[in-house]
């Protein structure tokens, strides 16, 4: 065997401590056929690749069967432990309220819990250099303003009434820390006493009351990835709705690997969501470049959702991200990001995943071009907004820009005002590459996708040219979900690194045979990605399908005759 690909493989020992679980615990998932490692050596020795690493740590199915100790000596969680935990609290409200809206309580709980045991963690540092009471409770020793009637301590023995008393307590958070924490708890009601009896909430109150989710105990790292977690399998649980809010990761990851952040990049997202594609920049940058610079970035959102904004919102509290501007309000009616004469606010990097082709939207706003996202372009059609948000992203753009937008395959090839717009797009030489990405991938649809990938200021070698990917067919198959493996990932970006053609693959386009084509985007158009097209005899079918209509006429002559003589 050859030794080198071993040198990536761990035992599993190493296995069992890098997730504080018992060996037997992945002995008993490998009897499951949830894991699979290779048997290494005359031993037969179980030796464990980094796909199943990634398997243990997003599995939900294996995370609910963990077989750890709900924490260290020091009280503190590892991950897998830490999600364990906070996916048992959705267990305690499963059932009372409908899956896709219980996310929303159980991450402002979480939320509040982190901001009260972080101000107690705050005081007592201060008051042990200081020894003054006034000192340590000054609003400028704390991230977040906790008055004394809002500590967790006081909801935590609150006995009758704890819906009521939540309302209020997040009342006068946000009140607290206007404008930072303004909208975050209105969507909560927990005062809704069938959809929250006070034994509910008094379970749910005991169970984030285990854990001391102060800094000192969880890092922003550690419970911000535990919080991506949960949202993944909340978007899971929810089924259809789930792609509302939820982008999966991978198509996020292939999108910034390609336009690759820089130290102090502007990096707008028109439709955060969760706000993945800003925390997939931020981490990109720190793994490579470290985390000073990666903090360096602005990062700006904006999501019509009241429910889902807040949901970005605590996700960058969470992640240590505080200065992340997350804007609430419809993009497309009401951008929220503009210059001081009332102008779009551009940017060096535009990354989003709108909600595709929807029907009913603000056209009208828009037709009236007071952000002048219609210069040199023809109106979208009433009936599908896909275009509004790709003219809003060019117009956000600035001089150097580059972004990156996951859209329907019909915008490659769609007619009619559409394809007038794509037309002129392409004329300007603003389309840098087409990925066309395997189907299932997304909640809630489906349908195949394509990234669109543009640039103001294309490189020479790549000016007159479109990129076009046909990843269509890599991917791990799922019995619900497509998902993109790192091996996917990282054959997309070479190929756009490379630009260059690769059999069956990829191929470089100049515009020339585009415009020859009608302007007209279709993957399977410049790539051939090895599926032979059947050929069919035009004239051979037509005369099946005369002797059909024949075989109709006679079978319904013999019903009516049926008809008849049953006096129908």
């Amino acid at each position: 065997m050859d030794k080198k690909p071993q040198k990536n493989l761990l035992s599993i020992g190493e296995v069992s401590k890098i997730f504080g679980i018992h060996k037997d615990t992945l002995r008993n998932w490998e009897e499951k056929g949830i894991i699979s490692p290779l048997r290494v050596g005359p031993r037969g020795d179980r030796k464990y690749k980094q796909e199943d690493i990634e398997k243990i740590s997003n599995d939900k199915s294996i995370v609910k069967d963990l077989g750890a100790s709900k924490t260290d000596e020091e009280g503190k969680m590892n991950l897998t432990q830490l999600k364990q935990f906070l996916w048992r609290s959705a267990d305690i409200l499963r059932g009372k309220i409908d899956s896709s809206d219980y996310k929303k309580y159980i991450f402002g709980l979480l939320f509040y819990k982190r901001i009260s045991d972080s101000w107690d963690e705050e005081y007592k540092k201060v008051l042990e250099e200081y020894h003054d009471t006034e000192i340590a409770r000054a609003d400028h020793n704390h991230r977040f303003q906790v008055p004394k009637g809002c500590r967790w301590e006081i909801i935590q023995k609150q006995a009758e009434g704890i819906g009521q008393k939540l309302n209020e307590i997040f009342d006068k958070l946000t009140n607290a820390n206007s404008p930072k924490l303004d909208k975050i708890f209105d969507d909560l009601d927990f005062a809704n006493k069938d959809k929250f009896p006070n034994e509910t909430l008094q379970k749910l109150i005991n169970h984030f009351s285990q854990h001391n989710f102060g800094d000192n105990y969880i890092s922003s790292d550690l419970l911000g990835d535990a919080y991506e977690y949960l949202i993944e399998q909340f978007a899971a649980d929810a089924g259809k709705k789930g792609g509302e809010f939820y982008s999966p990761r991978e198509t996020e990851r292939v999108i910034i690997q390609i336009l690759k952040p820089h130290e102090k990049d502007h990096i707008y997202d028109m439709t955060v969501g969760s706000g993945g594609f800003l925390l997939e920049a931020y981490h990109h940058l720190k793994e490579k470049e470290g985390e000073k610079k990666a903090r360096s970035l602005y990062l700006y959102g904006q999501e019509i959702n009241l429910g889902t904004y807040a949901i970005a919102k605590i996700n960058m509290f969470l992640h240590g991200l505080d200065s992340a501007d997350i804007q609430r309000g419809d993009t497309l009616a009401d951008p929220k990001f503009l210059n001081p004469d009332g102008s779009l606010k551009t940017f060096d990097i535009c990354v989003a995943n709108p909600p595709y082709s929807i029907k009913s939207w603000s056209d009208e706003i828009f037709r009236a071009n007071k952000y002048g996202r219609l210069d040199g372009y023809e109106m979208p059609p009433t009936k599908k907004a896909d275009y509004a948000f790709v003219l809003h992203m060019v117009k956000s753009m600035n001089e150097n820009g580059r972004a990156g937008i996951l859209l329907p395959h019909g915008v490659l090839f769609r007619g009619g005002a559409e394809g007038r717009i794509r037309e002129e797009l392409i004329k300007n030489d603003l389309i840098e590459a087409i990925i066309a990405l395997p189907a299932k991938l997304f909640y809630g649809t489906g349908i195949p996708v394509a990234i669109v990938i543009f640039n103001k200021n294309k490189p020479v070698a790549h000016k007159n040219k479109i990129l076009i990917i046909d990843a269509e067919k890599d991917f791990e198959e799922g019995k619900n979900q497509n998902r993109l493996r790192k091996k996917d990932i990282e054959k997309i970006v070479s190929a756009y690194e490379n630009y260059r053609d690769i059999e069956k693959y990829a191929r470089v386009v100049d515009l020339k045979e585009i415009e020859e084509n009608e302007f007209n985007l279709n993957v399977r158009r410049y790539v051939e990605n090895g599926d032979e097209e059947e050929v069919v005899d035009v004239k051979t079918v037509w005369q099946e399908l005369k002797e059909i209509e024949k075989e109709k006429k006679v079978i319904d002559g013999k019903v009516e005759k049926y008809l008849k003589e049953l006096k129908y």
